[in-house]
């Protein structure tokens, strides 16, 4: 039976090795275990793990194309939904999506679809098979996307398909939005596979205008206004760092973990080729534990700081993926669970040089249903340090809403976009991170793909 055969492990870095290097930490499948794990699926004829998926992706087929080996079937399936089956493959929290829905999972382990979806990616750019606009019929329409991380990514490729002249506009001087600078190049090695990733949205004819920032080199109501674009889909994601509000955080020291990342990525700290200014302390906390936090700490790691995580409640309330928290302790990074900062401490030149702490205790729930932690009075200690990077969420630039007239946002500062992601203002959609706040890759896609069809119903109205 396909189910009593274990699931195939991916091959690894060993710990000791890749903590002090920035090359990938999974190697991924070749042929033998990608047939092999493809073999375990039980092509269910009502496939939960399909409902699971953000953007819907034919899983059960394009398995059993890998099984048959026709890799190039099994691209073609993937490409109906998905334009980055790589970058999905590395980065997405597939656990709590497609596998964590896999009929499998339930007695066993599930199928690794992740995985799985990464070979057929890695098979496609390995092979050069980027695509082409070839028989798209064009329809003489504008659409411009503000923002090239997986939002506007998705979208674009989308129009492009249904034959709309689709420019991007990306803020920053290399396109990929935080798939280029907020993840690491051991999760996602850049030249490798983004890079090539962008070339198949390219090849759909979408052009990418860098170092163009809407709401300053131009604005929305210039791009529609003057510049002839029929619809905006406004994809700018959420680079907006949060803080605590506690003393000592304007220390020398402290920086956010958007800032920190953004400075190894795009200015590539991370290569001893390049002298980019990054701080890099003997003795580094991150506080928060989602999956930028482990995306800092181990970062910090590699560049030579003794790393910790603080995080205010449980291990088992920890927001990362479970392969990122497994993977960090693999790689010596210290957790200090159920612990709260309270304040920076300051040597008398203005650095960092502590941060003091209380205790926490799980409480009652909170909105999210997470048990709320409380401090345990009098159980306040310090942790010697001279950095502290901060990775507690991020929110929305409010440039774009601040210089668009008609564009409503709301208290969380994230713009209001109704279901079909139509916002207040005529013309204009916005969806991913910058209507829902920070959170997945794959949702941001799906986001996309629905403003997508909603511009495409839109144009054809007017």
């Amino acid at each position: 039976m396909a189910n009593k055969i274990p699931r195939v492990p991916v091959r690894e870095q060993a710990p000791a090795v890749r903590a002090t290097n920035f090359e990938e930490v999974c190697y991924g499948y070749n042929v033998e275990e990608a047939q092999l794990e493809a073999s375990r699926c039980l092509n269910c004829k009502n496939p939960r793990c399909m409902n699971a998926c953000p953007v819907n992706i034919n899983i059960p087929k394009f398995i059993s194309e890998i099984l048959s080996g026709d890799f190039k079937a099994a691209a073609n399936t993937i490409s109906e939904d998905s334009l980055l089956p790589s970058v999905c493959g590395r980065v997405c929290p597939q656990e709590t999506q497609c596998e964590g829905s896999c009929i499998l999972g339930v007695k066993g382990e599930s199928v690794s679809i992740g995985k799985l979806e990464r070979f057929v990616g890695d098979w496609t750019l390995e092979n050069g098979d980027f695509g082409s606009a070839e028989g798209i019929v064009k329809n003489g329409k504008k659409i411009a996307v503000v923002g090239s991380g997986p939002a506007g990514l998705a979208c674009a490729a989308d129009l492009a398909k249904l034959g709309y002249e689709v420019t991007i506009f990306e803020a920053l001087h290399k396109a990929g939005g935080v798939l280029a600078y907020g993840i690491p190049e051991f999760r996602l090695p850049k030249s490798k596979i983004l890079d090539n990733e962008l070339k198949k949205v390219k090849a759909l004819g979408v052009k990418i205008e860098t170092d163009v920032i809407i709401g300053r080199t131009s604005t929305i109501d210039s791009l529609m206004n003057d510049e002839g674009f029929s619809a905006v889909f406004v994809a700018s994601g959420a680079g907006l760092p949060k803080f605590m509000g506690i003393e000592g955080e304007n220390l020398n020291g402290v920086v956010s973990a958007n800032e920190y990342l953004t400075r190894v990525n795009l200015m590539k700290a991370f290569s001893s080729e390049y002298d980019t200014p990054i701080l890099v302390g003997e003795k580094t906390v991150v506080v928060g534990g989602g999956n930028v936090a482990m995306d800092a700490v181990r970062t910090a790691k590699r560049l030579g700081s003794d790393a910790y995580i603080v995080y205010r409640r449980g291990e088992e309330e920890l927001p990362a993926r479970k392969e990122e928290v497994h993977h960090a302790k693999e790689e010596g990074i210290n957790f200090e669970m159920l612990t709260n900062p309270i304040e920076i401490l300051s040597d008398d030149k203005g650095w960092v040089k502590a941060v003091r702490c209380i205790r926490q205790e799980l409480g009652e729930p909170d909105e999210s249903g997470r048990r709320s932690p409380q401090p345990i009075p009098g159980s306040e200690f310090e942790i010697e340090c001279d950095s502290v990077i901060m990775a507690l969420g991020t929110s929305p630039n409010p440039l774009i809403a601040n210089t668009t007239n008609g564009l409503e946002k709301n208290r969380r500062g994230c713009l209001v976009a109704d279901e079909t992601l139509a916002t207040t203002r005529k013309g204009v959609f916005a969806g991913g991170d910058t209507v829902s706040g920070a959170a997945t890759v794959i949702l941001a896609m799906g986001a996309g793909r629905r403003a997508a069809k909603s511009i495409d119903e839109y144009c054809k109205s007017l």
